[in-house]
């Protein structure tokens, strides 16, 4: 499987509490945070719920 290198670029303050799990889910704990994950269906269902707060790109 091909692999998507997460970074959150903007906060979770003042957003749903389901797209704060959701950051969670994935890893990320701060700001600017990368993390690396094989590309699942889950795993890109999840980046769509929360695209408006990541950058993702090809590992």
């Amino acid at each position: 499987m091909d692999k998507v290198k997460i970074t959150q670029v903007k906060s979770t303050i003042d957003r749903p509490k389901r797209q704060k799990l959701t950051i969670q889910a994935l890893g990320i704990r701060k700001m600017h945070q990368t993390v690396v994950h094989e590309a699942t269906p889950q795993i890109m269902g999840m980046i769509a719920k929360v695209q408006h707060l990541i950058v993702v790109e090809n590992a």
